[in-house]
């Protein structure tokens, strides 16, 4: 069969595109604006794609899978719906072809997905269960942000945003897990919800989906998740333990159920999302000791406070940061390895929510674990971002970004965008 993905560069869908050829399909794409690292894995894998949706560069093929950044009024849906071409959502695809028969463990919550998805899927690698996983990014112990294998278990980073543009429901409500991960819950996605209550009424109905064999896990005394499992609760239910987070010579430890997680990287958040995957793997029958000793040899996933250059003085990371929860918890994060060293952020407000200006004041308290803060002014905003940062920080253009931290002499320089930043460190690098 030929599927035909629109948006394949997106986390998502370029990852789905790998689990198709494994199936022995025929699989190209059409994307806008592809970078890495989703360009780079599509290109290793031999999946051909074109930049942008010109009709002439469409094939035909047998469906077409569209994602979810796309609306009608695009070339290529238009033409699939003039001339009655069969095409689907990525979700519902692999909802049909891929999860059917699987025990499907799904991460959910407004940020940390990736990276507890990455953290059970190595869990489980590691202790011999094989398992097949699609997630946002790229994971460092595997190389690729997708795979399918002949194992009972799917790990897959189970997102909110809407499925389509003929499906508005979240795309988690396709998957059916028995295994379900809430790892945090706040208002994000500006563009397509109100409000958190209509955020909380998907993720009822996700909760809905789960068996009465199975089983959520979630932290202890979080108001909006707790409002959203009293509306009802079928199944079984693991509120994680409270944990101290101790600092050690190569990043921090913390103890699990007589057995101890003693890695590189940093902050509470990680700890919590390192105990979601703990207790979801040993809701499939892997011990804790055992959970905890992969943990200890987890690399991380690409773009989550990765490392890009570094010398004695100066370190510049990446990070995928896209809302202030985010942002707090990694800048906080890395002050408690740093302690006094310069911080300096450098952030770029490229999601929807970011640039509406919702998170106005989080935004400012999300950064205060910086010594120094470089935003790039967002293009089109119907609010007044100056009243929010002084000329100071604020910058037009990457390259006066640069300039302005061309003689920068020590520090960690933390890079936050969801996107390719204008290719931001290639220019960093050089000027450093």
């Amino acid at each position: 069969m030929h599927i035909h993905i629109l948006g394949i560069a997106g986390t998502f869908m370029g990852s789905l595109a790998l689990i198709a050829k494994q199936l022995d399909h025929m699989v190209t794409g059409q994307d806008q604006g592809v970078y890495p690292p989703m360009s780079t894995q599509l290109d290793e894998q031999n999946i051909d794609y074109t930049n942008g949706y010109k009709v002439d560069d469409m094939p035909k093929a047998d469906v077409y899978i569209i994602g979810n950044a796309l609306s009608r009024g695009n070339e290529c849906v238009e033409e699939i719906l003039t001339k009655g071409y069969e095409y689907t959502s990525g979700a519902q695809w692999l909802s049909e072809y891929v999860l059917r028969k699987k025990w499907v463990l799904a991460i959910s919550g407004t940020h940390g997905k990736t990276t507890t998805a990455s953290m059970l899927a190595w869990i489980l690698e590691n202790s011999g269960y094989n398992p097949s996983f699609l997630i946002g990014g790229v994971v460092e112990n595997f190389g690729v942000s997708s795979r399918l294998t002949d194992s009972n278990f799917f790990v897959i980073e189970a997102d909110e945003y809407d499925t389509a543009f003929f499906d508005k429901r979240s795309k988690f409500v396709h998957y059916h897990p028995k295994t379900l991960v809430i790892n945090n819950l706040e208002f994000d996605h500006a563009d397509i919800f109100d409000s958190l209550k209509d955020i909380q009424k998907q993720f009822h109905h996700l909760i809905r989906t789960v068996p009465n064999d199975g089983l959520i896990i979630r932290p202890e005394n979080n108001q909006a998740i707790d409002e959203v499992l009293e509306q009802g609760l079928w199944s079984g239910e693991q509120i994680l333990p409270t944990q101290r987070l101790k600092t050690t010579n190569i990043g921090t430890s913390f103890d699990v159920e007589g057995a101890t997680v003693n890695w590189h990287l940093l902050g509470e958040h990680n700890m919590q999302n390192g105990l979601s995957a703990i207790y979801a793997a040993h809701h499939v029958g892997v011990p804790f000791d055992v959970a905890c000793e992969a943990l200890n040899q987890f690399k991380g996933v690409k773009r989550r406070l990765e490392i890009k250059y570094q010398t004695k003085d100066i370190t510049l990371y990446d990070d995928f940061a896209h809302h202030p929860g985010a942002i707090k918890t990694t800048l906080s994060g890395l002050r408690n390895k740093v302690g006094s060293e310069t911080i300096v952020a450098i952030l770029e407000l490229r999601s929807n929510t970011m640039k509406s200006g919702v998170h106005q004041q989080s935004l400012v308290d999300a950064l205060t674990e910086a010594d120094q803060v470089l935003v790039l002014r967002p293009a089109n905003t119907d609010w007044n971002i100056n009243a929010l940062f002084d000329k100071h920080v604020l910058f037009n253009s990457v390259d006066e970004i640069v300039d302005a931290l061309s003689h920068i002499q020590q520090g960690h320089l933390v890079v936050m965008s969801n996107g390719d930043f204008d290719d931001i460190f290639n220019k960093l690098m050089t000027s450093l």
